[in-house]
């Protein structure tokens, strides 16, 4: 019998072997923009964050994370990670993470942090400048990653900023950003360039289960 994980993954590649000609086709002809998603969400976000050029990675667990982490790293010969949320870094500790972690986040090969919310219509990850990573680390490392638990998954960017304020309360962040891929312009000769004003890579670990 199949397990969870390998419906959802399942579910996902069939997703992503699939051609997304419109980024939203259910705005054409309709009196809605927002229709009802006949998706999971972690399939409609996985879609949408591959289609724009994010690397996107589903975790049964935080072991399961950590042993992916570690083999990005390896493969990539990364040795400067940069992480100041504590509670990423604990979690990520608790489950095994023994990676060293740079104290600059100017000279470091990637860096890691939480979010907000992920949004699935949109595959974007909302951030706020109420994380321990503040308003620079996710737009200046080299590369982004992003871990983030199934519950933090929204259908719309609107429920996800409903959310957020039910969150914070009076608190609420001075800042919210929607990270939707790594960062690209076709300014120039309307060709597209990866890389320019942000990380040239973004990647979302998912994992299954609580925030």
């Amino acid at each position: 019998m199949a397990t969870a994980r390998e419906n959802i993954l399942q579910k996902i590649k069939q997703a992503l072997v699939k051609p997304v000609p419109v980024p939203f086709p259910e705005s054409e002809g309709s009196d809605s923009v927002f229709q009802p998603s006949q998706k999971e969400l972690e399939v409609e976000f996985a879609e949408k964050f591959t289609s724009l050029l994010g690397r996107f990675s589903f975790c049964i667990n935080e072991k399961e994370l950590v042993e992916q982490l570690n083999i990005l790293i390896a493969q990539r010969n990364w040795s400067r990670i940069y992480c100041r949320e504590e509670v990423v870094s604990t979690r990520l500790y608790n489950a095994g993470f023994t990676t060293a972690y740079s104290d600059d986040v100017a000279i470091c090969d990637a860096a890691i942090t939480g979010c907000e919310k992920l949004v699935a219509r949109t595959g974007s990850m909302l951030m706020s400048s109420a994380q321990q990573s503040g308003r620079t680390v996710s737009v200046y490392a080299p590369v982004h990653i992003c871990i983030a638990y199934t519950n933090q998954l929204v259908y719309d960017i609107a429920t996800g900023l409903q959310q957020v304020r039910m969150d914070y309360g009076k608190d609420f962040p001075s800042m919210l950003t929607l990270a939707t891929g790594p960062s690209r312009t076709a300014d120039i000769e309307k060709t597209l360039v990866v890389g320019v004003h942000g990380p040239k890579e973004v990647f979302c670990f998912l994992v299954d289960g609580k925030s």
